[in-house]
C-alpha cells in the first residue's frame, strides 16, 4: 500500500478542496492518505466521504502547531477521534491565537503599503483559517513577488517586515490531546526546523517523554540525506516512522501525491498500530 500521511486542503492552507484533494491522491495511486490540515478537522467528514467513493482509505489527522524552545514546530496527530472534546478544545484554542496572528500580519502589511490585506487574505482562506501562506499567495496576487516562497522569505518570516510570531501550545499538552483522541503523534518535517544535532535530540527526547511515538522520516520537503539523518533518529529513539508529501495543491510541482519513496526496510511505520483502522471497511463516517 502506498500510505501518504501529511497532506493539506483549503479546511486550513491547501489549495484543494477535501474532495478535490482525495481524488487527486486516488488519481495518483494513493491507498492510504490522511488529511492533517494544521489546528483543524473540518475537512474530514468530506474527505471520507470522497475516499469512500474512490476507494481509498482516509486516516483521521490534523498538523498541530507547537511552541518549544522559542520556535514553531508542527506535530501530526494521525489517526485521531475527530469528535474528541479534549482535542477540539485544544485545537479551538491554537485557532484564536492564529486569528489573532493574521490580523496583526494584516495590519503590519497594510502599513508596507498593501491594501486591505487582511480583508484580502481572510477572502482567500475559504476554510476559515487564516495562514500566513495566504498572506503569500495575496503578496503574488498583488504583483509584490513572483512566486509563493519568494514572498514568504522576504516579508513573513522572522525577521521581515509583516512577520508576526504565534504563541502556541506546549509539546506535552499537544501530544496529550492527540492521546486523549486515540491518536498517534508524531514530529512533522524534522529537518525542516535547522536543529542542531544537541537541539533535535532534546526535542525528540522531551517529545518521548510526552509520550509522542513517531517521526516523519519521509517529508516532501526532505532530501534524501535528510530522509537518511531522521531515519538514523527513529533508529536511536526507537520511534515508529511516518511517510507524508506535505502537500499543499499543484501550485507547489515540486511536491505531488504518491510520489513519496518508501521508508527503509528496518524501520517499524506507524501504520502498524492501526490494524483496526485498516481492515475496516471502506466507508463514509
Amino acid at each position: 500500500m502506498h500510505f501518504d500521511l501529511h497532506s493539506h486542503s483549503t479546511a486550513s492552507d491547501g489549495t484543494l478542496s477535501p474532495t478535490a484533494l482525495v481524488e487527486r491522491a486516488a488519481a495518483q495511486g494513493v491507498d492510504a492518505l490522511a488529511l492533517t490540515d494544521h489546528d483543524s478537522t473540518a475537512g474530514l467528514a468530506e474527505a471520507r466521504e470522497t475516499a469512500a467513493r474512490c476507494g481509498i482509505r482516509l486516516i483521521n489527522g490534523v498538523e498541530v502547531s507547537v511552541t518549544w524552545a522559542k520556535r514553531t514546530i508542527h506535530v501530526c496527530g494521525l489517526n485521531v477521534d475527530p469528535d474528541n472534546a479534549e482535542l477540539q478544545a485544544g485545537l479551538a484554542s491554537i485557532r484564536a491565537e492564529r486569528d489573532r496572528r493574521a490580523t496583526r500580519m494584516g495590519e503590519k502589511l497594510e502599513k508596507l503599503g498593501l491594501e486591505n490585506a487582511e480583508q484580502r487574505a481572510r477572502a482567500m482562506a475559504t476554510g476559515g483559517l487564516v495562514a500566513r501562506t495566504h498572506y503569500g499567495r495575496l503578496l503574488v496576487e498583488a504583483g509584490w513577488s513572483d512566486e509563493l516562497g519568494k514572498a514568504i522569505r522576504k516579508y513573513l518570516i522572522s525577521g521581515k517586515p509583516a512577520f508576526v510570531a504565534g504563541t502556541w501550545a506546549s509539546l506535552e499538552d499537544v501530544v496529550a490531546w492527540i492521546r486523549a483522541a486515540g491518536g498517534n503523534a508524531v514530529i512533522a518535517h524534522p529537518a525542516r526546523y535547522g536543529l542542531t544535532n544537541t537541539k533535535l535530540h532534546a526535542l525528540v527526547n522531551q517529545f518521548i517523554a510526552a509520550g509522542g511515538e513517531g517521526i516523519e522520516v519521509i517529508s516532501g520537503s526532505h532530501s534524501s540525506e535528510d530522509a537518511a539523518n531522521m531515519a538514523e533518529v527513529a533508529r536511536r529513539h526507537g520511534l515508529l516512522a511516518s511517510r507524508g508529501s506535505d502537500y499543499h495543491g499543484p501550485e507547489n510541482p515540486w511536491v505531488e501525491l504518491g510520489r513519496l519513496p518508501p521508508l527503509p526496510d528496518d524501520l517499524t511505520p506507524i501504520w502498524s498500530r492501526w490494524s483496526q483502522t485498516l481492515n475496516a471497511p471502506v466507508s463514509p463516517i
